[in-house]
């Protein structure tokens, strides 16, 4: 066999070493992501896919594929990772068979299954996208305990003339190993996810305004931007990895600070008045005091979002410069401006406005797209960090799928 990439494949040991870095991970999107890469890299892989069970079906989570996303691959930005897709557990899938199997499945060449096997290749992403699916290799995610918790699968391997070959018993030893280990940080991200959304459902259920949804928008937004702005300041890759992990929790977390407003104003079917929107400003400050403390860097960035979401560039916004937020006594100050307030938050504060504006809520309906945009250009400046809005419109495709991937009951 000739010479190639995979004669670089990682051992058992460095597969130790990566499982220690990604059980620190916190975030799902942001670990599944590692997860594929350092699959990837093992085997050479050009492409390669993540599923996360839920019920009796596989749902689509995280893909990757460097031939059709080379485009993007400076930037790390596509829409394909906020596709809508999923198929049941059962054999007649690739997927579907490796998750109700609980086994590995090696494919040399996918257009060439026996016609008595159980499972097919499905040719529709191939025809759509003018790709050339050879060889597959789809192993179970299962913990420790032999829970599956997904299904990783990974696509091409690639010689170092970039020409594509066969997926060997090797690779599939390894990846199988790995997708154990894998297994256990993802259960435990997923854990995290939902203790955060339990925390969110809490204020959903005081404001009516506050949905899984829109949080989970924001979150993703947020990350985005981030991306995007951050690869422009050549932050490294790693780095932005590291900080998106973290900052996708954080600003799901912006508005947490609601559960200690009153329900008359939170549940009011219309605009708040004076006094009412006043009142309601301290929820920012609120937020953060959920953080005194910080015992970790998600803590921190977690408290900064909460309490300056609602700064503006210009210095117009709240709570502003109020110092010690544990103080008995606490009144709104001048507000922090340009600079001053931390980048995590001046890009939620983007993306929170952005989706109550495009959002349909019980006290308005949703504006039309065009007037979004249009706001927010003019408020370039002044509401909003240029930079913020410069990177918000750079990648404006992938904000609609986002949009698309998490839409509210009520606008369906």
């Amino acid at each position: 066999m000739k010479q190639n990439k995979r004669s670089n494949v990682k051992g058992l040991e460095d597969i130790l070493v990566i499982t220690e870095r990604i059980s620190h991970m916190k975030d799902i999107d942001a670990l599944l992501d590692r997860i594929l890469y350092e699959a990837r890299k093992f085997t050479s892989a050009d492409a390669g896919t993540i599923f996360l069970e839920e019920g009796d079906k596989l749902k689509f989570a995280y893909v990757q594929n460097d031939t059709l996303f080379r485009k993007d691959k400076d930037t790390g930005y596509n829409k394909y990772l906020y596709a809508n897709q999923e198929m049941t557990i059962d054999e007649r899938s690739i997927a579907g068979y490796v998750a109700k199997t609980n086994s590995s499945l090696l494919i040399k060449d996918a257009y060439r299954i026996p016609s008595s096997a159980p499972y097919s290749f499905n040719l529709d992403f191939d025809r759509r996208s003018n790709y050339h699916t050879k060889s597959i290799l789809t192993v179970p995610l299962h913990t420790s305990l032999g829970n599956v918790v997904g299904v990783l699968q990974v696509i091409n391997p690639k010689t170092k003339k970039n020409r594509t070959t066969f997926f060997t018993e090797k690779d599939e030893l390894l990846i199988t190993y790995f997708g154990i280990n894998a297994a256990n940080a993802v259960e435990r991200a997923m854990m995290t996810r939902t203790m955060i959304l339990r925390m969110i459902r809490m204020a959903e259920l005081r404001d009516p305004k506050e949905t899984g949804n829109h949080v989970n928008r924001v979150g993703a937004y947020t990350i985005e931007i981030y991306h995007r702005w951050a690869t422009k300041y050549g932050i490294e890759e790693e780095d932005i990895k590291k900080n998106k992990d973290i900052l996708r929790i954080a600003a799901m977390l912006h508005d947490v600070g609601k559960v200690a407003i009153s329900d008359t104003i939170l549940k009011k079917p219309a605009k708040l008045d004076e006094q009412e929107y006043n009142i309601m400003k301290y929820h920012t400050i609120f937020g953060a005091r959920l953080f005194p403390n910080p015992a970790s860097e998600l803590d921190v960035v977690a408290s900064e979002i909460c309490l300056n979401h609602h700064e503006r560039w210009d210095g117009k916004g709240y709570p502003g410069k109020v110092g010690n937020i544990f103080r008995e006594e606490l009144r709104m100050a001048a507000g922090k401006q340009g600079a001053e307030i931390p980048i995590s938050s001046r890009i939620v504060a983007l993306a929170d406005v952005y989706d109550a504006l495009i959002s349909k809520r019980v006290y308005k309906e949703a504006w039309e797209e065009s007037k979004v945009l249009d706001y927010i250009k003019e408020q370039s400046g002044a509401q909003f960090d240029p930079e913020v809005v410069e990177a918000f419109f750079a990648i404006y495709d992938v904000i609609k799928a986002i949009r698309t991937k998490y839409t509210d009951e009520n606008e369906n």
